[in-house]
């Protein structure tokens, strides 16, 4: 079977999703069964995971029995919100320490604040948390965050939630081909064919949640997703052929072809 592995544990499944914007708990669950996912993030400062004893837990609709839980620092734009947001999440489950880390610096954009990112990568890190941590697409960066002791970077395909799919594919490469943690694209996945470009690049893996929570029918979109990132990721171990501009070569070979009847006539 064709896994990966993050902080020591394989996966079979290479879509991660995340559980924000769905209509309710229902929708959330079907759309998570049909991606296949097995890796679920959950955004700390707007999911109810135990902090509020009066609200609907998301923890009974998706066990961890049944699932890793990603707690992620979704809305965090500090290093120090960042670290709390993670030290909450690692005490309400039971000293879990797998997190994603993300530091926003624009509100508008929700583009990364990479500074705050590696402020907060260090002192985690040191705190014995396996951070798997977002970040812009920047090769020198990436590399960077991985020396601090990041276990999977996250490079943006394109802005979060934009669904303008994988804008710069060279520095994405650049990134995947210097890496030695698993790379999975995050942020900016629309359609099936995005996450399918990204695993044929190399990338170990998918994470979206927009492209499906926002999709008319979430579940099929899962489906999908599912499928696609699948196919992709064959198509990288199978190696594409070469492309050859302007050298035509036939499918069929064009040597010792029977000759048609008009031919035979001439």
């Amino acid at each position: 079977m064709d896994t990966f592995i993050i902080s020591d544990k394989a996966y079979s499944s290479r879509l991660l999703v995340g559980t924000g914007k769905y209509k309710d708990f229902t929708q959330t669950r079907e759309a998570i069964d049909a991606s296949g996912a097995q890796i679920i993030t959950i955004a700390v400062r707007r999911t109810n995971i135990g902090q509020s004893a009066h609200e609907p837990n998301l923890l009974d609709l998706l066990p961890p029995s049944q699932f890793t839980l990603l707690p992620n620092t979704a809305g965090c734009f500090t290093a120090d919100d960042a670290i709390r947001t993670l030290q909450l999440a690692r005490e309400l489950l039971d000293g879990h320490c797998l997190v994603k880390l993300e530091v926003l610096g624009d509100l508008n954009t929700l583009y990364p604040n990479i500074m705050e990112t590696i402020k907060a990568a260090k002192i985690l890190v040191k705190e014995g948390f396996h951070l798997m941590v977002y970040t812009s697409d920047d090769p020198i960066i990436a590399k960077q965050l991985e020396d601090i002791g990041c276990v999977a970077i996250m490079p943006l395909a394109s802005l979060i939630g934009s669904g303008m799919g994988i804008l710069n594919p060279w520095n994405l490469q650049i990134i995947i081909n210097n890496a030695k943690v698993p790379v999975i694209v995050d942020a900016g996945v629309g359609t099936a064919s995005d996450a399918t470009i990204a695993m044929e690049l190399g990338c170990d893996g998918v994470l979206m949640n927009t492209a499906i929570a926002a999709a008319e029918n979430p579940a099929l979109m899962a489906s999908a997703m599912r499928k696609a990132v699948e196919a992709g990721r064959e198509a990288f171990l199978a190696g594409r052929m070469e492309k050859q501009p302007y050298n035509a070569s036939p499918s069929s070979p064009i040597n010792n072809i029977i000759a048609s009847s008009k031919n035979k006539a001439a």
